[in-house]
């Protein structure tokens, strides 16, 4: 995992007169040279449209825009290709099942189950579903430690029509039981859906082994560009849902009178595609295949391991979270130094971390902190990086005069 290290040209830099320290991979990673490269190569060498040119750049550009999809479904253990849906992001993948599934398959009283942990973009659409339709949205409570309190998930689940939950926190860490919660939904009756953005980078995601019926994630949180995320769905489910937008390239015919709709994955995909982004997020799963998702995830257990170690030993650090299945998220507080003030303060050393409230005010407010730091690893980092962090962390003790 040294060597990984060179495949990012950006973490090569000074920032502030020091070495980069990259530690915000929660809100975004950063891109190896391959990914870039393949980015540029597509405008270079076979920018169009896809799916409805017949020259030679446009079926280049659609051959390679589905060889993406080829490659996403398999690095996810799709059982069809053609359940995997290109988006922007993870929220609008979750908006996606929100509109296509939620307006078409919940009425008024029907109720859907989340968490407290949830990120707002899983937590704003039900809510306007909510608002709009009459649903009702329950929630599953957090432990101190920061895992969930399923035990009351049967008498919770009654009467719920979806389950919709992170795989990973992005301010735990927690790595959430997908399969006990899927099994229990499933027996109850109900859809699961799963916010996969913080899980894609670090541990290998079997959609089929993990039970779930939709799974969205992000390409610029797994080393590949912004504007281009992914919502796997059950074919059957995709099938039966409505269209999220209406436009070009998702329909059969168009008369004045009807509209015939085309089969997922075009269904869902209207107007012109991301192209370029989702060729590079094929060459994003390229890279981390090549790198090996098993030796991520082991390399970055025993990372987290040592930052959890390191950041423990800090006086006056409050650490949200203490889960045993968890990944390499920290968020904390310092003593009564503003989260804010401590994110510049180390920025002045090159260590680039969050402050705020993560897109996670419910939970915040769970745990007493309008406010967090959180510093956030991948495997391109190193001990070393986490060392700095710590040295910076003492740095601000002094500075604010915590004692």
């Amino acid at each position: 995992m040294r060597n990984v290290r060179a495949d990012f040209p950006i973490l090569n830099q000074t920032v502030h007169g020091r070495p980069l320290v990259y530690l915000d991979n929660a809100a975004t990673s950063q891109k190896p040279q391959a990914v870039i490269d393949a980015q540029a190569a597509y405008y270079r060498t076979i920018n169009a449209n896809v799916h409805r040119g017949i020259h030679a750049l446009s079926e280049a550009a659609t051959h390679a825009y589905e060889e993406a999809r080829r490659k996403v479904a398999a690095f996810i253990h799709a059982p069809q290709t053609e359940e995997v849906i290109f988006t922007r992001n993870t929220t609008e993948g979750i908006n996606l099942v929100a509109n296509a599934w939620g307006r078409k398959f919940l009425k008024a009283g029907d109720a859907v189950l989340l968490t407290v942990m949830e990120h707002h973009s899983n937590l704003v659409p039900w809510q306007i579903l909510r608002d709009q339709i009459g649903i009702e949205v329950r929630y599953l409570p957090v432990h101190d430690d920061g895992t969930l309190d399923l035990s009351d998930l049967e008498r919770r689940l009654d009467g719920v029509k979806l389950v919709s939950f992170v795989h990973a926190s992005n301010v735990l860490g927690t790595i959430n039981p997908v399969r006990q919660i899927a099994d229990a939904a499933h027996a109850a009756g109900a859809v699961v859906l799963v916010d996969g953005a913080q899980a894609l980078l670090h541990l290998p995601v079997d959609v089929q082994a993990l039970g779930c019926d939709f799974y969205a994630f992000s390409g610029h949180k797994m080393c590949g560009p912004t504007g281009i995320g992914v919502l796997w769905g059950r074919l059957a489910l995709l099938e039966a849902m409505n269209p999220f937008l209406g436009g070009g390239d998702m329909i059969v015919k168009v008369e004045l009178e009807r509209v015939t709709y085309a089969e997922p994955p075009a269904k869902f995909e209207a107007g012109t595609p991301p192209i370029a982004e989702a060729i590079t997020l094929g060459a994003a799963v390229d890279y981390l295949n090549c790198v090996g998702m098993a030796e991520i995830a082991a390399y970055e257990h025993d990372l987290t391991a040592y930052a959890l170690g390191k950041l423990r030993e800090v006086e006056g650090l409050r650490l949200l979270g203490n889960a045993p299945e968890r990944g390499a998220v920290f968020a904390f507080t310092l003593g009564n130094i503003h989260a804010h003030d401590l994110s510049t303060l180390l920025d002045e050393r090159g260590i680039a971390i969050r402050a705020g409230h993560h897109c996670a005010q419910p939970l915040g407010k769970r745990f007493g902190v309008p406010a967090s730091a959180r510093a956030s690893l991948a495997f391109y980092n190193q001990p070393a990086e986490v060392d700095a962090l710590i040295d910076g962390l003492h740095h601000a003790l002094e500075v604010f005069h915590v004692s």
